[in-house]
């Protein structure tokens, strides 16, 4: 039996851990609200974040982050990218000699722009194994035992082999990829393209634009993530491809409900204020612009996404000034 610790008790770190419960591991739920932790251990609910889903009897539940970490051979992070360096800091302090740290949160650091994994390698002891989770995994399907892949990724192939075999279950298949800065990009970056898509359907825009929103988003994807020194093929995977579509597509996506809120003429904060979870698309969209600043990338649709967001621009005129640009070659990485 493994001892894993899942930090975070959203839907997706709640559903991991009840995944994990099930196949027969020791996991311990380090759940941020008191509310959410008291009633996981005495109800086998999480009411706030995961309505409807009763849980594994055998989750628990504390709102001591040392506690959860100490003794865990495996420590899956699922904490809201924002919080991942202030939360693993202080989980490093109590995390035993020789855990894997797996990062199950998608999204870049907004002030330093950093991958979620690059995070957790400044903040945690030296020497400890890291990889990151990543690819088409809506909480709620996972948690019904619908068939589902991703892929971890780590620099070592022990760290990888070692997250798969602790992560993987009968409807839950893991494959293992070396190519960390590619699922990572990937996994964050297709947030933004789905407030795009979502943005679309707000606007009552039909299939073809859909469809021609996906496919120049995975271009520009791809586009930035080889320029930071990701492998091409990695965005047509699981955590590429796969990920933006279900992400851009699906009902239960975040970041396409609140495009769909935008095109509807909600501004940002309207939005916001009646949201409890995290939509990390927002603030990857502005560290995705810096980004390829900085590495001379063209990003169209992300740039016009982050100026949607947080310069008011009307969602029609983004469109407008996305098709009018000067035509370009598909193949010669234009824009």
């Amino acid at each position: 039996m493994t001892r894993i610790a899942v930090v975070g008790a959203g839907s997706w770190g709640t559903t991991l851990a009840d995944l994990l419960v099930a196949k027969g591991d020791d996991v311990l739920l380090w759940a941020y609200e008191p509310e959410v932790a008291e009633e996981i251990n005495r109800r086998h609910r999480n009411d706030l974040f995961l309505p409807e889903a009763p849980l594994h009897p055998g989750v628990r539940a504390t709102t001591d982050l040392g506690a959860a970490v100490k003794d865990a051979g495996v420590v899956v992070c699922v904490a809201p990218s924002q919080a991942v360096q202030r939360v693993m800091r202080e989980a490093g302090r109590s995390l035993a000699a020789g855990a894997i740290v797996v990062s199950a949160s998608k999204g870049l650091d907004g002030e330093g722009r950093r991958r979620m994994t690059e995070v957790l390698g400044a903040v945690l002891p030296a020497g400890t194994g890291i990889a990151a989770l990543s690819g088409p995994t809506f909480a709620r399907e996972v948690y019904e035992r619908q068939p589902t892949a991703a892929a971890v990724a780590s620099a070592s192939a022990d760290v990888a082999r070692a997250a798969q075999m602790a992560l993987a279950a009968p409807h839950f298949r893991v494959y293992t990829n070396d190519d960390v800065i590619g699922v990572e990009l990937g996994g964050a970056l297709k947030n933004v393209i789905a407030i795009a898509a979502g943005i679309l359907d707000g606007l009552g825009l039909g299939h073809n634009a859909r469809a021609a929103l996906i496919t120049r988003g995975l271009a520009e994807i791809t586009r930035l993530g080889v320029a930071l020194g990701a492998r091409a093929e990695t965005f047509a995977g699981l955590a590429g491809v796969g990920d933006l579509v279900l992400t851009a597509t699906g009902h239960l996506s975040r970041n396409r409900s609140l495009g769909v809120e935008l095109g509807k003429g909600r501004t940002l904060d309207e939005v916001l204020a009646k949201r409890l979870s995290v939509a990390e698309g927002v603030e990857t969209a502005r560290a995705a612009v810096a980004l390829a600043e900085g590495a001379k990338v063209e990003l169209p649709i992300s740039r016009e996404v982050a100026r949607v967001l947080f310069e008011g621009k009307s969602p029609k005129q983004a469109i407008g000034d996305l098709m009018e640009r000067a035509l370009t070659s598909e193949n010669g990485g234009g824009r």
